[in-house]
C-alpha cells in the first residue's frame, strides 16, 4: 500500500471483517495525496454505501457549509472514516470491526502525513484520546504521539440541536488560525519569532492520560452534573428511505 490509490484498491477488495458481505461500495476516502487537513468521521451511511464516497448526505452537505465558511472546500481536504464499510442497520461500528480497518486508517495517515487530524465525533476522538469524552475535549489542539489532534463533534450533531450546530461552527473557525501556526512551525528556524507568538494563542494541550478505549465519558465528580455524549444518537431504521443520510 505504497499509494492512496494502491490503498483504495485494497480497501475495496478486503473481506477482513464480517462488514464487507453487506456493502454496495466500500468507502476507502477521498482527497489530495497533499493535503494539509485529514477529517476522521465514522463510517459508510446509506448514500455513502451506494456511491462509494464519504460524507454525501445531509451531515455532508453541512460539512461542507462549515469548510466554505473558513475559505475551503471538500477538494482540498482529505476525507476517511474509522470503517470502510457500513454496518448493517447504520448501528455503530463494534471494536473488532474497527480494529480491522484500522491498518487502512494508519496507513492513509502514514502517506498523508497530516499538518492536521480533525476528527468527527466520539468513535474518531476515542481512537486518539481513549475514555474522553467528545464534549469536553472539543475545540481544543491536542498533542498525541506527535500528530496534532482537534476534535470536533460530528456535523449530523448539529443537524439535530441547535446549540450544537453553533458548538461545531465556533470549533471550525479556529481551524484557519490553528492551520497558521501548524505551518510556522513547519517553516526554517528563520520563523522562530513568529511561531512563540502564534502559539500563544493557540496554545496545544497534551493527550490525558489513556483509558481503555470507546469509553465516552468518564464518571463524573461527586456534585457534577453528567455530561451527554454529544452525538449520541437513538437507533436508526433498518434502511432509510430515498433521498435520507444516517445521522451518527
Amino acid at each position: 500500500m505504497d499509494t492512496l490509490a494502491e490503498l483504495a484498491r485494497r480497501v475495496s477488495l478486503c473481506t477482513a471483517c464480517p462488514l464487507h458481505s453487506g456493502r454496495v461500495n466500500a468507502v476507502p476516502g477521498e482527497g489530495p495525496d497533499d493535503a494539509e487537513v485529514l477529517f476522521i468521521g465514522e463510517g459508510p451511511g446509506y448514500h455513502e454505501d451506494r456511491q462509494g464516497r464519504p460524507f454525501v448526505g445531509p451531515a455532508g452537505n453541512f460539512l461542507e457549509d462549515l469548510l466554505q465558511s473558513i475559505g475551503m472546500t471538500r477538494e482540498q481536504v482529505y476525507i476517511a472514516n474509522m470503517v470502510k464499510c457500513r454496518p448493517p442497520n447504520n448501528r455503530d461500528p463494534a471494536p473488532d470491526e474497527i480494529a480491522a480497518c484500522s491498518k487502512y486508517l494508519d496507513r492513509q495517515i502514514e502517506l498523508l502525513n497530516p499538518l492536521l487530524i480533525v476528527t468527527l465525533g466520539r468513535f474518531s476522538t476515542a481512537r486518539f484520546l481513549p475514555g474522553q469524552s467528545i464534549s469536553r475535549v472539543r475545540g481544543r489542539l491536542r498533542s498525541v504521539n506527535g500528530r496534532h489532534i482537534f476534535p470536533i463533534m460530528h456535523p449530523a450533531a448539529g443537524l439535530r440541536r441547535q446549540e450544537m450546530r453553533a458548538a461545531i461552527e465556533e470549533d471550525f473557525a479556529k481551524l484557519p488560525g490553528l492551520l497558521d501556526v501548524l505551518r510556522m512551525q513547519a517553516a526554517p528556524p528563520s520563523a522562530a519569532g513568529r511561531i512563540q507568538d502564534a502559539q500563544s494563542a493557540y496554545p496545544t494541550e497534551p493527550a490525558p492520560s489513556l483509558q481503555p478505549a470507546f469509553q465516552d465519558t468518564p464518571a463524573p465528580a461527586a456534585g457534577e452534573t453528567p455530561a451527554t455524549p454529544a452525538d449520541t444518537n437513538p437507533p436508526p431504521p433498518d434502511e432509510p428511505p430515498p433521498g435520507q443520510q444516517r445521522l451518527f
